[in-house]
């Protein structure tokens, strides 16, 4: 009987508060999550990005630019801020549980626009997964797409 309850113990240690949450309340978590990215992205703020993503998260663009591993997404992020400036917006209108620990968060994604820009109006979808000592939920990965006109 000790030893199941020490069992009990470590295994409720290894899941960890985090992972004890409701679906609701993750759904809120990754939402947060994508609002913090948007955030860190308009303030340029290079260790708060960091700190969203996985070591290995990678990030596929609009113009079909394949950023891999966490430096490359969070300097890719910065540098197209710089490029196109405007403030952005992520409105995520899904969030889709696909395996434990495991979720698509699919939305709409606009850079108002700018002096002498256009806005730009996208979709996008994060990978999001919990990761770290603490589990929290962390970006894996980032599709964004440009919507085209339908076949005629």
């Amino acid at each position: 009987m000790r030893l199941l309850t020490i069992f009990v113990i470590c295994a409720g240690l290894a899941i960890g508060p985090a992972a004890a949450q409701t679906p609701a309340a993750d759904e809120a978590s990754i939402k947060e999550i994508v609002r913090r990215y948007v955030d860190a992205r308009d303030r340029r703020d290079a260790r708060l990005l960091e700190s969203l993503f996985t070591t290995d998260a990678d990030q596929l663009t609009t113009t079909g630019e394949w950023r891999k591993g966490r430096e490359h997404v969070v300097q890719g992020g910065l540098a197209s801020s710089q490029a196109n400036p405007g403030s952005r917006q992520i409105t995520i209108e899904a969030v889709r549980f696909v395996a434990a620990g495991v979720a698509l968060a699919d939305g709409r994604y606009e850079i108002a626009a700018a002096a002498g820009a256009e806005a730009r109006k996208m979709r996008t979808t994060f990978v999001v997964v919990r990761a770290g000592p603490t589990a929290e939920w962390r970006i894996a990965a980032i599709r964004n797409m440009a919507p085209t006109e339908p076949a005629k």
